[in-house]
């Protein structure tokens, strides 16, 4: 081996040197650390979307709400606290307190229509 050719030799050991020098330093500082913090890593992956999963599935289950239209009683759900339109009448409703509620302009008064029976004079 020449002079000239030494810096050139010294090149191709330099990524092995590091390497050497890195699993070293490791050695003296104590791999323990690196596994437990490997091993943390790891669960978390693993146990992130399983917990955003069922916390997505709690948070529904406190938010869906099913019931039907007070103008033409169809069923259908909604989210709590949001306003929607009914698929069947086209009613602007309100989902509060889980129930559809109409949604008026201040000042409407909301009636309810009863029918009631006509009796002919004949009856009489």
């Amino acid at each position: 081996m020449s002079l000239k050719s030494f810096p050139l030799y010294l090149a191709n050991l330099r990524p092995w040197l590091t390497a050497i020098a890195v699993v070293w330093l490791l050695g003296l500082v104590g791999w323990s650390w690196f596994i437990k913090s490997f091993l943390i890593l790891v669960a978390l992956l693993f146990l992130t979307p399983v917990l955003a999963f069922l916390g997505f599935r709690w948070w529904l289950s406190q938010n869906l709400v099913q019931d039907s239209c007070p103008v033409c009683q169809l069923e259908f759900t909604g989210l709590n606290n949001t306003q929607m339109q009914c698929q069947n009448c086209g009613e602007q409703l309100m989902v509060s307190h889980h129930h559809f509620n109409r949604l008026t302009p201040p000042g409407t008064i909301d009636v309810q229509a009863v029918e009631v029976p006509a009796k002919s004079f004949e009856d009489a």
